[in-house]
């Protein structure tokens, strides 16, 4: 029997149900995933054994952060190959891959609404992605690279498993699919995950949440790319010679699957 049940974006995340009949078994589900075919270009999984919908990303997301333990449970493997479509890493086909366990009971209930009085330096503003988890505001990387380290370590943030520091905070929180675009395709793990403290322990490095994913554009990323004025227009007013039968809709050439509303 298949010992999980996966669900993936392409090549930046996946998120899987597996078994843990012993402790740690779910590490060894983690490692065949990553080393199945096209899974293996996956940048970051989340994993957990008790039933969740994975088609639903902000509940699969809020299951896993009442559930970890990010001081043993979040492992950043570096100096790995990266698919070479990827641009996040040191360089091309070089980066890191990230495994955040989220396993058994609750261990911690999750923050629904933000109330801190005060932010850190440079915070424009928080929003709510999901229960756990915020989004934050904050200033470009080519402005301030350290306020990701400063933003996870601030007490404003205490008791929020994850924080996501972005130039975008209106349209990251705007949808799950914004979320997931606007964060796994601009971070890399071994250089883009803060916390608010780290340890070694026995060889693993061991993070005190916050956790802080990084996900500002940095220096050299590419723009994103949208459709010529033109071609759109011929597209648009060509659109049912292409399907006849009316049976595909067409969407948005300047957003594309995104959701435009932010």
């Amino acid at each position: 029997m298949n010992p999980w049940v996966l669900a993936a974006r392409p090549k930046t995340l996946a998120a899987a149900v597996v078994r843990e009949r012993y402790r740690r078994e779910a590490m060894a589900s983690a490692f065949r995933i990553l080393g199945e075919g096209q899974l293996s270009l996956t940048k970051f999984l989340l994993v957990t054994d008790r039933p969740v919908d994975l088609q639903d990303f902000p509940a699969t997301l809020a299951h896993v952060l009442a559930r970890t333990r990010p001081e043993t449970d979040l492992y950043v493997f570096a100096n790995l190959s990266m698919d070479t479509l990827d641009y996040t890493g040191p360089a091309v086909n070089e980066g890191s891959k990230g495994v955040w366990l989220g396993l058994g009971d609750p261990v911690r209930e999750l923050p629904r609404e933000f109330r801190a009085a005060g932010l850190p330096a440079g915070a424009t503003e928080v929003r709510v992605f999901c229960p756990g988890c915020l989004v934050v505001g904050g200033p470009s990387w080519s402005t301030d690279a350290g306020a990701a380290a400063r933003f996870a370590a601030h007490p404003a943030f205490a008791g929020w498993p994850l924080l996501v520091l972005t130039d975008e905070p209106r349209r990251a929180a705007a949808s799950p699919i914004n979320f997931l675009w606007t964060t796994f395709t601009r971070f890399e793990p071994a250089a883009d995950l803060h916390a608010a403290g780290t340890e070694l322990v026995r060889h693993h490095l061991s993070y005190r949440p916050p956790i802080l994913i990084d996900a500002r554009l940095k220096p050299g990323f590419p723009r994103e790319l949208f459709c010529d004025e033109a071609t759109a227009a011929t597209v648009a007013r060509r659109w049912r010679e292409y399907f006849p039968a009316g049976q595909v809709e067409m969407g948005d050439s300047g957003t594309g699957h995104l959701d435009p509303a932010y």
